[in-house]
């Protein structure tokens, strides 16, 4: 028996070294943590329990019958982040590179289905070489198998990656189908053919950091949500993201105690708007200034700045917030940010939280470029996900909602289920002034009626009572009581229940 346990231990402790002590310092050198490191730093301490240690590689070919290390280069289990189950993939880049053979991908595939039957989020920590080449096509079709279990467990249990090395080629198209890509500065990067390959095929020259790196695709592509400095910070910042979030599609999200007073004032928020209403304001505020003490998560700050999305608290219990920011081209929609809040929308009606929409938007972006690269698909896509979404939907209008745009932000005619203006909201087809010169173009040499007819439309149009008259607008709320207001609308929406129409799905204009 002490044999046997001998052995147990030795091979135990093989698998821990992964692909050995000099590989172990090459990576350390990177300033990376190995794949074991950065689960211990997800989970919380002693929670995490392995799986497949001793799985290997099936491989003959070049030489690889005579290299084969327990675990073949990913790490799985589960654990408990915060005491609340979560189910991890780490791949361990000093094990061939961390490349996917069919036996890594089968590892994969294993605990993402169990993570669908037992009702708890999958968390990805990818830093890997790509397909393991010596395999060929069996790698590829592990890869397919990823992404079939990434598409069926999509809406039922949250999945969240985290590049943290390498991804790149088909690697790539895994985390693109989870619901959060985050990404860790200087050591990640994904793309799907390299800079090499870039050079030959279109004779561009270019680093794997400008082609595919973090700053990249937080701020230009939009791929990723977050980046990070470092493989610490960004496990630490995955901890607190996490509980945002609840299990799986059948829970409510979960609810932390706090002592921020669901009736608190802010009197500061009775000044926010500037008397002068084409000068802009920080939306942040507003919405740092109504949450439980301020907490905000933020969902991909430098892409898409002209529209917020994020998470917060109120009461206790998470929702979604959106939010346009008039700091960044006046809040108007765009095709980013219309693909971005679509997306987070979708999210957030997937797994049962709660929309909070602030809105100040005066249209949508006009121009050649906004035209020719799709805006009435790519804005469609933010209404089609307002209106299919069946979560409570809570909307406030702090100042300007214009034509069309005024229709998507979560109104009434898409369901929204509480909607509240400020006094300076002004709900109209366009702004006065652009209104005035349509209306009265012939006007247009005499600035003093131009002037004239431009207050009168104000006046009669450019503020929340019309909107109000007709039942569009629930009730003209003070600033200061906003956040009491919308603690209150989502208290009342707690239990609703409404059901779209049965389809095997829609047809979003993708």
């Amino acid at each position: 028996m002490q044999n046997i346990i001998r052995q147990l231990e030795e091979k135990r402790e093989g698998a821990r070294m992964g692909g050995g002590q000099r590989r172990i310092d090459a990576q350390h050198g990177k300033g990376k943590l190995t794949a074991r490191e950065r689960i211990e730093l997800l989970l919380d301490e002693g929670s995490f329990e392995e799986w497949d240690m001793f799985v290997e590689h099936d491989s003959q070919d070049f030489g690889m019958a005579d290299q084969k290390i327990p675990g073949d280069g990913v790490v799985i289990g589960f654990g408990t982040v915060n005491g609340r189950l979560i189910f991890v993939y780490s791949q361990d880049f000093t094990v061939f590179g961390g490349s996917l053979s069919a036996a890594h991908a089968r590892k994969i595939c294993k605990i993402t289905e169990q993570a669908m039957k037992v009702g708890a989020p999958v968390i990805g920590l990818n830093d890997s070489g790509g397909a393991r080449i010596q395999e060929g096509v069996a790698s590829l079709a592990g890869y397919a198998d990823v992404f079939q279990r990434n598409v069926l467990a999509s809406g039922v249990v949250p999945q969240i990656s985290m590049i943290m090395g390498p991804c790149a080629g088909g690697a790539v198209y895994s985390p693109a189908m989870t619901d959060f890509i985050f990404m860790v500065k200087d050591s990640s990067y994904m793309f799907v053919t390299g800079p090499d390959v870039v050079k030959t095929v279109t004779h561009e020259e270019v680093t794997q950091e400008q082609l595919g790196g973090a700053e990249t695709h937080s701020s230009v592509s939009g791929v990723a949500d977050l980046a990070f400095e470092n493989d610490v910070e960004a496990l630490v910042e995955l901890r607190r993201f996490i509980d945002f979030l609840p299990a799986n599609n059948r829970e409510a999200p979960p609810v932390r105690p706090t002592e921020d007073p669901a009736d608190r004032m802010e009197i500061s928020l009775d000044t926010l708007i500037p008397a002068d209403t084409h000068k802009p304001y920080d939306m942040k505020e507003l919405i740092e200034k109504i949450a439980d003490e301020g907490d905000f998560f933020e969902i991909a700050p430098k892409y898409a700045g002209n529209i917020i999305t994020g998470f917060a608290r109120m009461q206790g219990a998470t929702v979604g917030i959106v939010a346009n920011q008039p700091m960044v081209l006046a809040g108007c929609l765009d095709i980013n940010s219309s693909r971005k809040a679509a997306r987070f929308v979708r999210f957030c009606d997937c797994f049962n939280i709660p929309i909070v929409t602030l809105v100040d938007v005066p249209g949508f972006l006009p121009g050649t470029a906004q035209e020719y690269g799709g805006i009435i698909q790519h804005g469609a896509k933010l209404l089609y996900a307002y209106a299919e979404a069946t979560v409570p939907k809570v909307t406030v209008i702090t100042r300007k909602a214009y034509g069309g745009a005024y229709d998507v932000m979560a109104s009434k005619h898409l369901r929204g289920d509480v909607n509240y203006a400020w006094p300076t909201a002004e709900i109209a087809v366009m702004g006065p002034k652009g209104a005035v010169e349509i209306i009265f173009r012939a006007d247009i040499g005499d600035q003093k009626k131009i002037d004239e007819r431009t207050e009168e439309y104000r006046t009669k149009f450019a503020n929340p009572f019309v909107a109000g008259s007709l039942g569009f607008i629930d009730d003209v709320i003070m600033p200061h009581n906003t956040r009491k207001r919308v603690c209150r609308a989502l208290a009342m929406l707690k239990d609703k229940e409404l059901e779209n129409p049965w389809k095997k799905h829609g047809n979003i204009p993708l």
